[in-house]
C-alpha cells in the first residue's frame, strides 16, 4: 500500500471505509491516517473514481462543453460544477496522454506524413504540427505559438522521442522550413517527398481534431490547449479499431475492441 508521508511499512487497515468505500489506513510511526486516494491525482475529490474517469472521458472524446457534462450528470443526482470538469481535466489528461505515448513506442511506421493546421487560441492563430504514418497511426502532435524552424525542428524530435522510431520517408508540404529540420533531427538519409497530393491522407486526418476544435468556440489558454490537443488525438488514436487503411472490421468485433480499450483507459486512470 502507497504510504504517502512516511513511507513506513508499520501500517494498519482500519475497519472502516470511507463514503466511496475507500479503504482507510494508519501509520503507526507519523501515527497519520491515510486512505487508498492519498498521494494520487484524484486525492480530495469528492466523486467516486468512475464518474471522474467518464467525465474526463466524454470531455475528451465526444462535443461535450464543460457545463453539458455538469448538466447531464445533474440528471443522475451527482453534482459537481464545470470548474470541476475543468482542474479534473488538467489533472487527468496528461496522464492518460503520457500513458497512452508509451504504448506507442517502437509502433509506429517508417513512412511518415508531416503536416500543420491552424487553432485559435486565446484570440490568436497557432500551429498544430501533427504527424500519422502510413496506416494512420498517430505519430505524434505539437502545439506551437509560431510556424518557423524552432517550431519544425521541436515537433520532430518529439515524434522521434515518442515512437524510438527511425522514419526512412517524410512527407510534408512546401515549407521551407521542413529540409533543414528533417536533417538536422532526422538524418540526411531520410527520403524526403514535398507533395501536396502525396499529403492527402494527414490533411484529412486533421478533420478529428479541428471538429472537435470548432464545438469548443476557440481554446482559452495555450497550455490548455496543448494538453487538450495532445490528450484528444491519443484517445483518437488508441480507439482506433482499424490497423490498417480500408481494412474491415466487423461491427461486432469493433464493439468489442471498444469496450477493452476504454476499460484499459479506466485501469490506467485507477492506478494513477
Amino acid at each position: 500500500m502507497n504510504r504517502p508521508y512516511c513511507h513506513s511499512s508499520s501500517t494498519t487497515e482500519r475497519e472502516e471505509l470511507t463514503v466511496h468505500g475507500f479503504r482507510r489506513f494508519r501509520c503507526r510511526d507519523c501515527r497519520r491516517r491515510f486512505n487508498e486516494r492519498t498521494g494520487t491525482a484524484l486525492n480530495r475529490v469528492q466523486v467516486p473514481a468512475d464518474i471522474v474517469f467518464l467525465v474526463v472521458f466524454w470531455r475528451l472524446r465526444y462535443k461535450l462543453s464543460l457545463r453539458d457534462l455538469a448538466e447531464m450528470f445533474l440528471i443522475r443526482g451527482i453534482v459537481f460544477t464545470h470548474e470541476a470538469v475543468r482542474d479534473w481535466e488538467a489533472k487527468l489528461a496528461p496522464l492518460l496522454a503520457e500513458g497512452l505515448r508509451k504504448r506507442r513506442a517502437g509502433k509506429a511506421g517508417r513512412c511518415w506524413h508531416v503536416d500543420e493546421t491552424y487553432l485559435k487560441v486565446a484570440g490568436k492563430w497557432c500551429y498544430l504540427y501533427r504527424a500519422i504514418d502510413r496506416d494512420g497511426n498517430l505519430i505524434d502532435v505539437y502545439l506551437s505559438e509560431a510556424r518557423d524552424m524552432a517550431a519544425a525542428k521541436a515537433f520532430l524530435r518529439s515524434a522521434r522521442s515518442v515512437t524510438q522510431v527511425e522514419p526512412e520517408q517524410v512527407t510534408t508540404d512546401g515549407h521551407t522550413s521542413y529540409p533543414k529540420a528533417i536533417a538536422d533531427e532526422l538524418g540526411t538519409d531520410v527520403d524526403h517527398r514535398t507533395s501536396q497530393y502525396k499529403n492527402n491522407v494527414i490533411e484529412q486526418n486533421h478533420r478529428g481534431v479541428k471538429g472537435r476544435y470548432r464545438s469548443t468556440r476557440g481554446l482559452k489558454n495555450f497550455d490548455a490547449a496543448h494538453r487538450f490537443c495532445r490528450a484528444f488525438d491519443e484517445i483518437r488514436n488508441f480507439l482506433r479499431p482499424a490497423s490498417y487503411i480500408n481494412q474491415t472490421i466487423l461491427l461486432a468485433r469493433r464493439r468489442v475492441i471498444h469496450i477493452q480499450r476504454v476499460a484499459a483507459l479506466r485501469d490506467q486512470i485507477s492506478a494513477a
